[in-house]
């Protein structure tokens, strides 16, 4: 096998360890205090967010030593330090709530950004299906890709 197939395989290797430790980290790891508070203004808000991106990058952690102590693969110790970062930060960034607004906002989002939201005055979808959500996780899952290359 050449060496670039050998790099896409631990690329898809940590990828997907990392995804399974988003969808964990993003939905079972954080608290609803987390959940709740991390979108809020000022200090409350930043240190509910960093809690979560805390408790996140701990799982993303965790999904990688699984993976090493189940298949035997080296990852460097610098490059996993430097995509973890990556994650980390794009996850803190998203889910401050505002840059991600303002980010669908400049590329003609703005709609599909809202779709899902209750309307002024009524409780009518208190459900995941927001385009809000569908944004954050697109992002979330855009750069743990990038992390993941990174690790590899």
């Amino acid at each position: 096998m050449s060496a670039g197939y050998e790099a896409a395989a631990v690329v898809g290797a940590v990828f997907a360890a990392l995804y399974a430790a988003h969808m964990v980290g993003d939905h079972f790891v954080q608290t609803q205090h987390q959940a709740d508070h991390k979108g809020l203004p000022g200090w409350r808000g930043r240190v509910a967010c960093l809690g979560h991106v805390v408790s996140y990058t701990a799982t993303g952690v965790v999904a990688l030593l699984v993976l090493v102590l189940g298949t035997g693969l080296t990852l460097d110790p610098w490059r996993v330090a430097a995509g973890l970062a990556i994650s980390a930060v794009t996850h803190y960034i998203a889910d401050r709530r505002t840059p991600l607004r303002r980010l669908a906002e400049a590329t003609g989002s703005a709609r599909f950004y809202l779709l899902g939201v209750p309307r002024p005055g009524r409780d009518d979808n208190p459900s995941l299906g927001t385009g809000a959500y569908a944004l954050d996780q697109s992002w979330h899952i855009g750069w743990l890709f990038v992390a993941a290359v990174v690790i590899a």
